[in-house]
């Protein structure tokens, strides 16, 4: 650890630091994130490209009075190690250690938790005005990226913002990267930007009545320093417009931005990644997700692909090589995802919107009046279903279920494995009303999964083992957990296990079967258990008055910490072990 870094509690120790210092503190700091990142993984280039700015907002603001918040919150890691947690900073994304986004709970430094885009203005915003009413007079200050700001929420905000005479400073770090490489007008508007001559003839933010300044660079701390306290001593709505290089300090960071955004583990010297220890495993389901599609565009002429800013992410990166023009990357904008792919499939188009679960939250109102009500078979691929491990809360996607079984017209699905996965996708071009696929982050369990594809029967509960006692149903990829369980223990013929690849609509006629078979049922779900899948087998029960008990296995009712998937499922109770250990009371006649 850095000489200077070390000594650091909190910011109140750098306000009396030499240019000489804070240069100096910049290298110590962004070497330990390097460090730390390397061995336990996580955001890498977001936080190594605003070392400079963190430390600058810090020395000049009064920080935790003046509320500072980091837009989604990738690159606050600067900001924690100097906030109080440069000890725990090592605990970083595991399981009771500190998140890796800003969290309120955590740090009287984290004025407003952020997980998810373009939340910042709007919030910082609703402070100002809420401490200009109470006569408060101090600085608000959002910082928000240049993918970020393209979101239409981000929008609403300045819209707002300009109207009023908050003291707000917003900080625009422009690197042209969110996760993937910034798309969109305004990328184009902000390079442009960048000639003076064009900002002041030109404005966007002008227009909207904030005070524009910049562009400058954001490596510069002395510039940063000089031009943030000037900003300062200024009131009403500003925006400073801050240019940023992704992964700056890490040379290989720098040259490939998407890959080290994240990267896994690496070599803290050189920035090569660690040997991948997963050649001979099952694929990631992204990929077999990214391949499948570029099968059927191959084969489809009327098939397109929409993602709202995550064509690496979700697998659609390799579709977009091939197919530039039928793979839309609209940005960090799922509403305005969801209703593109209405008025696609209106005209004619087959269309896979795929929207990772945490986000498709931000959309339900397109999902309901665009797409449902209307009754348009847009195929939306739900992916990371389920718990997502390290990055926590805000990213897990278990509420997906629960909102979409209300809404009429739409169908869902949830594949036990790569196989099903990719027959389903290639099925649901087929669709004549709305399709929810859902499947989790994370590896299948099948080298060979690239079969022809085949017709199904996709609402037909299957049957994968036959007992006479007790049913155990699950849908989706957890029932590989069930598919374990059942492997580790004595059966004696006790067990049933049966997937349903579709749960809305159910399979009535498996379920008729089932409960005039079985004295007990255990339902088994990555999803929360309110109104989720067990619920919907427990109002089948009784509509048809039937009396067997019905245990539910799912996320309970509250909000699920960072961790690795297998921890959570633990803690969840939806691991095999558990499932295990209820299932054996069975076995030894006992009542669970």
């Amino acid at each position: 650890m850095g000489q200077l870094l070390k000594n650091i509690q909190s910011p109140k120790d750098i306000k009396n630091f030499s240019t000489a210092d804070l240069n100096q503190l910049a290298q110590e700091l962004r070497q330990m994130i390097i460090d730390e990142v390397s061995k336990k993984e996580g955001h890498l280039g977001a936080s190594l490209g605003v070392v400079e700015l963190t430390i600058a907002l810090h020395y000049i603001f009064d920080t935790p009075n003046e509320p500072l918040i980091w837009d989604v919150g990738h690159q606050a890691y600067g900001h924690k190690i100097l906030t109080e947690r440069q000890k725990l900073f090592h605990t970083n994304r595991t399981l009771k250690g500190l998140s890796g986004f800003p969290k309120r709970s955590e740090s009287i430094y984290d004025s407003f938790g952020t997980g998810h885009s373009s939340t910042a203005i709007s919030a910082i915003l609703g402070m100002a005005l809420a401490n200009q009413l109470k006569g408060a007079n101090k600085a608000h200050i959002a910082v928000i990226g240049d993918a970020s700001i393209a979101s239409g929420m981000a929008f609403e905000a300045l819209n707002h913002l300009g109207e009023t005479q908050a003291n707000v400073l917003i900080i625009l770090n422009d690197n042209s990267m969110g996760i993937d490489p910034s798309v969109g007008a305004l990328k184009n508007y902000l390079i442009q930007i960048k000639d003076k001559k064009f900002a002041q003839h030109q404005n966007v933010f002008q227009a909207l009545n904030i005070n524009y300044s910049g562009p400058i660079d954001g490596h510069d701390l002395p510039l940063l320093c000089e031009t943030l306290k000037k900003l300062k001593s200024e009131k009403g709505p500003r925006l400073l417009h801050v240019l940023t290089t992704k992964g700056k300090g890490l040379e290989l960071a720098e040259q490939n931005q998407v890959l080290y955004h994240a990267p896994g583990k690496f070599d803290p010297l050189t920035g090569k990644l660690a040997p991948s220890e997963n050649k001979h495993l099952p694929p990631k389901l992204q990929e077999v997700f990214g391949l499948t599609i570029k099968e059927i565009l191959e084969n489809h002429q009327n098939v397109v692909a929409i993602t709202p800013a995550m064509p690496t992410g979700s697998g659609l990166k390799l579709v977009m090589d091939h197919f530039p023009a039928r793979v839309f990357d609209v940005g960090i904008a799922e509403q305005h995802a969801v209703t593109l792919a209405a008025g696609m499939v209106c005209e004619g188009m087959k269309v896979f919107c795929a929207i990772y679960s945490t986000f498709l939250q931000r959309a339900m109102d397109q999902v309901i009046h665009d797409v449902a009500l209307q009754n348009l078979p847009v195929i939306f691929c739900i992916d990371r279903a389920g718990l997502v491990g390290a990055d926590g809360a805000t990213h897990h996607g278990v509420f997906d279920m629960a909102l979409l079984l209300p809404i009429p017209n739409i169908e869902i699905f949830a594949p036990f494995d790569e196989i099903e996965l990719r027959q389903l996708l290639n099925h649901s071009l087929g669709a004549i009303q709305p399709v929810a696929i859902r499947y989790p982050r994370g590896r299948g369990v099948h080298q060979n999964w690239q079969i022809p594809f085949q017709k199904m029967k996709p609402y037909q509960a299957k049957w994968l083992s036959k007992g006479k006692r007790v049913a155990v149903l699950s849908t989706g990829f957890i029932g590989q957990n069930v598919r374990q369980a059942f492997q580790v223990l004595n059966l004696n013929g006790i067990f049933s296990h049966v997937h349903f690849l579709c749960i809305k609509p159910l399979d009535e006629t498996s379920l008729h079967v089932l409960f005039n078979s079985h004295e007990s049922f255990i339902t088994i779900e990555d999803g929360c258990l309110t109104n989720g899948f067990g619920q919907q087998i427990i109002n089948f029960k009784n509509a048809h008055d039937y009396s067997q008990s019905i245990e539910t296995m799912g996320v309970p009712d509250h909000f699920v910490e960072h961790g690795s998937i297998e921890e959570l499922q633990q803690i969840c109770k939806i691991d095999s072990g558990s499932l295990i250990k209820k299932l054996s009371l069975f076995i030894t006649e006992k009542k669970p």
